[in-house]
């Protein structure tokens, strides 16, 4: 991310120091305990996503907290996990409204501009919303922000 368009956007909207206090969380958790996504996917949707390209916004609650489920896409399994409630909600409704979408895997939506970014990026294990109004939300507001500051529309 710190080299993204994104970095020094998020920078300006947060408190100085921040980006360490993320670190520090992270390394704390992730030490402690089953934490997803994993360590190398949590900012995978403004990774995947880059700034410029961004035309819609979904944001989910925080990562699926069971194994092998969360991507740091919101909503968005690998392939072959089974699509959890909430995913298949949604693509019951992109069924009826284009047709049917198999795929569980939305990195290709993302690659399309749209940010599926959760308001937690982090979850302990059979844990969900447990980092809920911590360290992440800042975070995730300051990335709303900086989308809200573009000059072409977003949904």
């Amino acid at each position: 991310m710190e080299h993204s368009a994104w970095h020094d956007l998020i920078k300006k909207e947060l408190p100085q120091g921040y980006f360490a206090q993320i670190n520090q969380f992270m390394n704390e958790v992730y030490d402690k305990g089953v934490i997803y996504p994993p360590r190398e996917k949590v900012f995978n949707a403004i990774q995947t996503t880059p700034l410029e390209d961004v035309r819609v916004v979904i944001i989910g609650q925080d990562p699926y907290h069971g194994p092998n489920q969360a991507q740091g896409l919101s909503f968005s399994v690998p392939e072959e996990v089974p699509a959890p409630p909430s995913l298949q909600n949604i693509l019951k409704e992109l069924s009826e409204d284009i047709g049917d979408k198999r795929s569980h895997d939305l990195t290709s939506w993302a690659k399309q501009g749209v940010l599926l970014l959760n308001a937690s990026l982090t979850v302990p294990e059979h844990q969900a919303n447990a980092h809920a109004g911590g360290i992440w939300e800042p975070f995730t507001d300051a990335i709303i922000k900086v989308v809200n500051q573009k000059t072409t529309p977003v949904v």
